[in-house]
């Protein structure tokens, strides 16, 4: 049967009273053919999020519905491995006693980091496949070795990316100065080329007002880590606002770390969700961006300037030469066809301006990862 997790918005539940519905539902579940697994109680936020086997979404809202009238306020499907990845657990935790059992319960709400190693295609072309992979082996270790250091759990690994959750807002920060401060470290002794990294902190429940799990907060935290160069951090303005809250003080702006505010939130999502789109529009242009977005040239100039270092301009056309590089590693079509796909109209300029941002022709990078 399906896996759910929905969520229950409950302003001013008890931990008690929260746990009696849990009971409740486990002493009815089988009449609905649903097994109630484990749940989160969140006082501060009034939710409760609840992990269950079921037919269907209906049968979970007629089950909830009879056993304590608290009907879920959204339901979305899950996996067992993701949602023990990110939250730890699948199942209530052991205890010795309910009182024990309560204080173990725990929100589900949590710091997603995650970790973007920069430019990491172009490594084989310097250092050849072995010597490659053995760097980025290193750094991924490391980068592992912080996230357990700071009791975070590591939940997706792609090879040059991680993404990791934590509990605490504090600890995820601390971690992420931390890797930020070991890769300064190590490009100083290693002779090998540098290998830089971007770090995107942003925070959320695992279930939102959409499907998905965790909702905005993996793809954001990805968004801001594509935006931060190499040796920063870029935090959400919900990560900086509980960051505050737990430190009772805030981090000094400064190069290594960069909080954003709500308006910065949203102006980077658009900007995200708009390049996304036009990447491969060949008559994309400026003016095109600015009627999307809904500013004027000079607003869309001064706000993209400010969070990403890029005109809106370059920033196009670096997000076009990343895909291009994308491309070209998997080895899909020809240095020409890729040129055009990604919205350039000359093979002779795209080349010229693959060569300017990662210093090797797009054929000598093909020939190099092939």
């Amino acid at each position: 049967m399906p896996i759910f997790m929905d969520r229950h918005d409950s302003p001013g539940i008890t931990e008690i009273e929260a746990a009696e519905a849990h009971k409740k539902d486990i002493k009815i579940q089988h009449k609905f053919k649903c097994n109630a697994f484990t749940y989160w109680f969140d006082a501060e936020r009034g939710n409760v999020f609840c992990l269950i086997e079921a037919p269907d979404e209906e049968a979970v809202v007629m089950w909830h519905n009879e056993a304590h009238g608290d009907i879920p306020n959204q339901i979305i499907k899950v996996k067992f491995d993701i949602v023990e990845a990110f939250l730890g657990r699948i199942k209530d935790p052991e205890a010795k006693d309910e009182i024990e059992l309560l204080k173990l319960i725990g929100p589900a709400f949590r710091v997603i980091m995650f970790t973007d190693l920069k430019d990491t295609a172009l490594l084989k072309s310097k250092l050849g496949n072995t010597k490659s992979i053995e760097l980025l082996k290193l750094c991924n270790e490391s980068i592992k070795k912080a996230i357990e250091q700071h009791e975070g759990r590591e939940a997706e690994y792609t090879g040059d990316s991680i993404m990791a959750s934590f509990i605490s807002t504090n600890k995820a920060v601390k971690c992420a100065l931390d890797i930020q401060k070991h890769f300064r470290v190590q490009n100083r002794q290693n002779s090998c080329p540098k290998v830089g990294v971007a770090i995107g902190l942003s925070a959320g429940n695992p279930v939102t007002d959409n499907d998905d799990f965790f909702g905005d907060a993996i793809p954001f935290a990805k968004r801001l880590a594509y935006v931060a160069n190499e040796g920063q951090i870029f935090m959400s303005s919900v990560v900086r606002d509980h960051y505050k809250k737990e430190k009772l003080e805030f981090i000094p702006e400064e190069m290594t770390i960069r909080a954003l505010n709500p308006m910065e939130d949203k102006f980077l999502d658009r900007l995200m969700d708009i390049a996304e789109k036009a990447w491969n529009r060949p008559g994309f242009k400026v003016d095109d961006f600015n009627s999307e977005m809904g500013l004027s040239k000079s607003q869309l100039y001064r706000y993209t300037t400010a969070l990403t270092g890029y005109s809106p301009s370059e920033f196009l056309k670096e997000y076009k030469l990343k895909k291009a590089l994308e491309l070209i590693e998997r080895q899909q079509d020809n240095i020409a066809q890729i040129a055009l796909e990604t919205g350039f109209n000359n093979p002779s300029y795209f080349s010229k301006c693959f060569y300017q941002r990662f210093g090797i022709l797009p054929r000598d990078f093909a020939h190099s990862v092939a």
